[in-house]
């Protein structure tokens, strides 16, 4: 049997809503045609330094784990309609 790679690619893309406001939007495109899309948002407190790279990392974690948590839904979703019955929970 041969196998065909896959890859996935996925988007981030930033928006600072002001100086202490992050957020990040997260899209990745599956192979089947659908779309999975998430969101972050980080915020910073006024006492820090503002470092945007910093709020984009937590905005972009935050969303990036939303997106693995979506992932893992439709994957459930998929081997219980499959198998028509509950699948044990996938831990992270």
């Amino acid at each position: 049997m041969t196998h065909t790679p896959v890859g996935w690619h996925v988007e981030l893309e930033f928006r600072e809503e002001d100086d202490q406001h992050t957020r990040a939007a997260a899209l990745v495109r599956l192979p089947d045609g659908s779309e999975v899309r998430a969101h972050g948002r980080a915020s910073r407190h006024q006492v820090d330094a503002n470092q945007p790279r910093v709020g984009e990392e937590i905005a972009g974690a935050r969303a990036l784990n939303d997106l693995a948590m979506q992932l893992l839904t439709k994957a459930h979703e998929e081997i219980d309609s499959a198998s028509g019955r509950t699948s044990h929970p996938i831990h992270v």
